[in-house]
């Protein structure tokens, strides 16, 4: 595997990582789902681009890997529909 390839996953990882904790800070403070959610997406992402260098596959074999990618979106949007939708009902 190229170094540079598995540098910059690496760095990717490390911020999709920060982010998380980010939104994780906030979830403690307000108890919020949305930002537990958007932490979860977070640690999905970071997962989504450390795994294909930590596993060793090449570019054909990541496929799979993306559907950690999918379902971080899912949860982003699942997450931002029940934020909206839920202050509706009240």
């Amino acid at each position: 595997m190229n170094p540079l390839f598995a540098f910059s996953a690496g760095a990717l990882a490390m911020g999709y990582c920060v982010v998380a904790l980010f939104f994780a800070r906030f979830w403690r403070r307000t108890r919020d789902g949305l930002f537990a959610a958007f932490a979860a997406a977070f640690v999905l992402l970071a997962a989504n681009s450390a795994l294909p260098v930590m596993l060793g596959l090449t570019v054909d074999e990541q496929s799979g890997a993306y559907l950690l990618r999918a379902l971080a979106f899912a949860i982003i949007i699942a997450a931002i529909l029940m934020k909206n939708l839920g202050g509706r009902r009240r």
